[in-house]
Formats: C-alpha cells, sequence, structure tokens
C-alpha cells in the first residue's frame, strides 16, 4: 500500500514538473521579448497578457507605473483603455442587435433625436465601422454646444456629451468611404443608452464586466478616486516627462474605460470563447464591412483587421497574405494599448502601457511572435 502511495506521490510530483517545465520557457520568452523591446522603445511602464487555447496563460507588469515615486506596474496598476474603448461600445451594440432591441438600419436620430438632422440617412452600422461621416479630431471643424447643465459633471450623461459634437457638419456622405471618428462611437453609445433603456456605462457593466469577472473595468471619471492608476509619460525634445491628466469622460463610448491588464485580458478571452455574443453575431461584427461603391475597408463593427507575418502586423489589405489578426489599438494621453486575437486559434496578447510615445502594435507583435504555434499555417489562412 505505502510502495502505490509513494508511486503515485512520484507520479503527482513529475506533472508538478512537467507543468512548470512547459510554464517556464513561456515566462522566459515573454519577458525578454518585452524587456527588449522596452528598452528598445525607452518605456517607462508596461503590462501584458497572453491567450492560449482560448485560457489566459500569462500576466506580468514591466517597469514603473509611477517613475517619480518609484511605483512598480503590477498586475493591479489601472492604465486607460483608449480605443479598445470602441470594442466595449460595439459589442453592447451588438448584444441588444441580437436580442432584436437595435437595428443596425435603422437611422441614429430614430433612437437619439437630440442629434440634429443631417440631411442624409446616417445609420447605426455606418457608426460602428466608422463610415458615419461624423468629425473626429482634426478632419473638420467640431462644433461645440453652449448651454448651462444642472449637474457637476454632465458629459457623464452620454446624451449630454453629444453636445461637445453634434452641431458639427459631416466630413462625408455616410457609406461613402472609412473615416475613422471616436465621435462617432460617443453617438453609438447614446444610441444604445436609448435601445438598451438603461444607462450605457450601465449596460456595460450588466453584461460585460459582470459575465466575465471584469472587477477593476469601470469609466475614468477624473473626480473619483480610483486606487492603482498609472501616471502617463511623453517624450518632447529626447526627455521622458511625466504627462497631463487629461478628462477622458466625456468620450466614455469611443475611449473612456480604464482596467487593469487582468481585465483586458479576459475581455480578450471572452470574446474568443464566445462568452459576451452568439458565433453568428460575432461572425456579423468581425466581417469587415465596405464602402456603398463595393470598396472593402480594414474595419468591422467596433474591431479592426490586420495581417502579421514575420514577426510583425502589417496594414491589412484586400490581397495582403499572412494571418489575420482581430482586434483593436488605442492611443490617447497616459496610455497605448493594443489586443489582437487570432480566433482560428483561440490566441491572442494584449499590451498596455503607459508611455504615449510607445508603439503598441510593435510590442502586440513582438508578444505574438513568442506565442505563435511552431505549426503555423501557411501565409494566407
Amino acid at each position: 500500500m505505502r510502495s502505490i502511495r509513494f508511486v503515485a506521490t512520484l507520479f503527482c510530483l513529475s506533472l508538478l514538473l512537467a507543468t512548470a517545465a512547459t510554464a517556464a520557457p513561456l515566462a522566459e520568452r515573454v519577458d525578454e521579448a518585452m524587456r527588449d523591446e522596452m528598452a528598445r522603445q525607452e518605456l517607462v511602464g508596461l503590462a501584458v497578457g497572453v491567450i492560449q487555447d482560448g485560457q489566459i496563460t500569462y500576466l506580468k507588469g514591466y517597469g514603473l507605473a509611477n517613475r517619480e515615486q518609484r511605483l512598480p506596474v503590477t498586475r493591479q496598476t489601472m492604465f486607460r483603455w483608449a480605443s479598445i474603448s470602441k470594442s466595449l461600445t460595439a459589442v453592447a451594440a451588438m448584444q441588444l442587435w441580437e436580442r432584436g432591441e437595435l437595428d443596425l438600419e435603422r437611422e441614429a436620430r430614430r433612437y437619439v433625436p437630440e442629434f440634429p438632422d443631417k440631411g442624409t440617412a446616417l445609420r447605426v452600422r455606418h457608426l460602428l465601422c466608422h463610415q458615419g461621416g461624423v468629425v473626429h479630431y482634426t478632419n473638420g471643424k467640431v462644433i461645440q454646444t453652449e448651454r448651462d447643465y444642472p449637474v457637476a459633471h454632465p458629459f457623464e450623461n452620454v446624451i449630454f456629451a453629444l453636445d461637445t459634437f453634434k452641431e458639427s457638419p459631416l466630413v462625408n456622405e455616410p457609406g461613402e468611404k472609412y473615416s475613422y471618428s471616436t465621435r462617432g462611437y460617443m453617438l453609438v453609445s447614446a444610441i444604445v443608452e436609448r435601445a438598451g433603456k438603461q444607462k450605457f456605462a450601465e449596460q456595460v457593466r450588466d453584461r460585460i464586466a459582470k459575465p466575465l469577472k471584469l472587477a477593476t473595468l469601470q469609466p475614468d471619471y477624473q473626480w473619483e478616486n480610483i486606487p492603482h492608476r498609472a501616471v502617463g509619460y511623453r517624450k518632447r525634445s529626447g526627455q521622458v516627462t511625466a504627462s497631463t491628466n487629461t478628462d477622458v469622460s466625456w468620450k466614455l463610448g469611443g475611449g473612456g474605460f480604464i482596467s487593469n491588464i487582468d481585465d483586458l485580458a479576459k475581455f480578450a478571452a471572452g470574446l474568443l470563447n464566445h462568452r459576451l455574443v452568439k458565433p453568428a453575431t460575432r461572425q456579423k461584427m468581425w466581417t469587415r464591412q465596405k464602402t456603398r461603391d463595393g470598396k472593402p475597408t480594414a474595419y468591422a463593427l467596433g474591431f479592426s483587421h490586420k495581417h502579421y507575418r514575420d514577426g510583425t502586423l502589417h496594414k491589412w489589405n484586400a490581397s495582403g497574405t499572412g494571418i489575420e489578426i482581430v482586434g483593436h489599438s488605442g492611443s490617447q494621453e497616459k496610455t497605448r494599448t493594443w489586443m489582437a486575437l487570432w480566433p482560428g486559434q483561440k490566441l491572442g496578447g494584449v499590451v498596455m502601457s503607459n508611455s504615449e510615445y510607445a508603439n503598441p502594435g510593435k510590442l502586440a507583435a513582438r508578444l505574438l511572435e513568442v506565442v505563435m504555434p511552431q505549426d503555423m499555417p501557411p501565409p494566407g489562412r
């Protein structure tokens, strides 16, 4: 009996050692690649997550969340998502579409009559794929509505937030061309609020954060004390200095969420595992859209497409070769982010940095290079 127990104990120990042996090389390779890339880019802080076969297999922080106080980046460090917030907004919209509560071909004003008539049919789908012609930052004239508000933080209300641009003229006819617009996604968040009959932030909380157990995902409201916020850094004349603490709460649906690296990785894994929408809905959400003249674009409904080959994420094009990667990047004061997913293999990587001069696409590509299986399919698949 003792010999059986001894053999069983040895077997369990061998399993533990084998598991450690397979896990260690991944950790070592990720650490080596990320530290090398941090040095190349002179980054202050970084956090990364790896998803393999739909499971989160590695999470790690590097460098400093606050250089002045010498506080390290940990898995608790809070980074702004920036434009990856658009993917949250798109998922919330497609959940409503799946339930029959939101019509993608309906005009935006049918949901949000506060948005002025632009003399053309601006549809929900146009906004989701950046073909609505809504002004971005510097591609057209931005006109703000001036009025008094009955609350201290009016733009927490996604309907009030439309006042920051709703009178601006369209920069192109809806469906005419792809024209990236954070403000277009602010309008989507207002549509989601009206169609879902609940505050937009609460819909994200109830239908995305809670099911995936995203304990730290929340709006980055400047007036709230959010522990572990990373300090941002920018580079001017070759010198790295602390960035501004610019308020982003007014553009919640287009770039206003914040979380730690664990929650961004959980969101990525939830997408790969069909935890948020049905497979057919995800397929629709991830299908690249065409302009009205049939020209394909690299953007779907809240997600972009890239081609990965030779250790690099390349701009998507119709004749491109390599592995097609779905995801989104983020660029904003205090942060640079990237979520890169290979749906066919349930594989992905997420990166978050507090260095505004970071190249998150390069970081994501280095991460993918480490975790890509050795028996990769030939380019084009």
